[in-house]
């Protein structure tokens, strides 16, 4: 059986879900037959996926509110596999970086991941199913990067989060793991990466000499998500052509 096959019928909540892999990653779980619940902070994100993806359910929240978060995912319902994917990229060099964006920056990449998780694995538990989380990391949680200081420190904490939640939730049958890419080639890649001499820069670190395109990172978190990878807790997977064995 193809490991995308366990995903039909599964109900799986995606954060970050307007955009980029957040967005791929609903419509991919989508079409492999999963019920999706995306979630987003930008309704008109969520409306033009809700028309690009039949049958997509929309949740429209700011993850750095606790309070909000909290109520709009008690009425989700079931939920048997989570993609943690919502982000921010405050980019400042170091001394320059400020309270708003350090603030910021940990509180959706980091403290929204733990909360979110601790209210789904919370009725995974309830319900005694054998769930999946996959954590949307970095390859900038292993390597320091120019003006990436406070980005790189909250996908370096997510890295050891997603350890710590695999340890404590695996006696539940529910496994953890995180995607770690290199640059990859969504709309605001292609942005952020456009001046050529900073590409090639990049580029040249990377073994395989090129980015990573969404579906090379929407790929390995629905492997991740599956029964192909039932033996997987606790592991964060390079999508980065190599980029963290140079």
């Amino acid at each position: 059986m193809e490991p995308s096959r366990s995903l039909a019928g599964r109900r799986a909540l995606v954060t970050g879900a307007g955009k980029g892999i957040g967005r791929a990653a609903a419509l991919a779980l989508s079409a492999a037959g999963a019920q999706v619940i995306a979630l987003s902070r930008t309704r008109a994100d969520l409306e033009s996926l809700a028309q690009e993806g039949a049958g997509i359910q929309v949740l429209c929240v700011d993850l750095a509110d606790w309070e909000a978060t909290e109520a709009a995912l008690s009425k989700v319902g079931d939920v048997d596999l989570l993609v943690n994917n919502a982000a921010v990229a405050m980019l400042q060099p170091f001394l320059e970086v400020t309270k708003e964006a350090f603030d910021r920056s940990f509180s959706v990449n980091l403290r929204a991941v733990l909360h979110v998780s601790q209210i789904i694995s919370r009725q995974m538990i309830a319900r005694g199913v054998a769930g999946a989380i996959v954590n949307v990391s970095s390859q900038a949680s292993q390597r320091a990067l120019q003006e990436h200081a406070v980005y790189c420190c909250t996908k370096s904490a997510l890295d050891m989060l997603t350890k710590a939640m695999a340890l404590e939730l695996g006696p539940h049958k529910i496994r953890v793991n995180s995607v770690n890419p290199t640059v990859v080639m969504t709309d605001m890649g292609r942005i952020n990466w456009s001046e050529p001499q900073k590409a090639a820069g990049m580029i040249r670190r990377i073994p395989l000499g090129k980015f990573a395109e969404v579906d090379d990172v929407v790929n390995s978190i629905l492997f991740l998500l599956s029964d192909g990878s039932a033996m997987t807790t606790g592991a964060s997977l390079p999508v980065d052509g190599g980029f963290l064995v140079a």
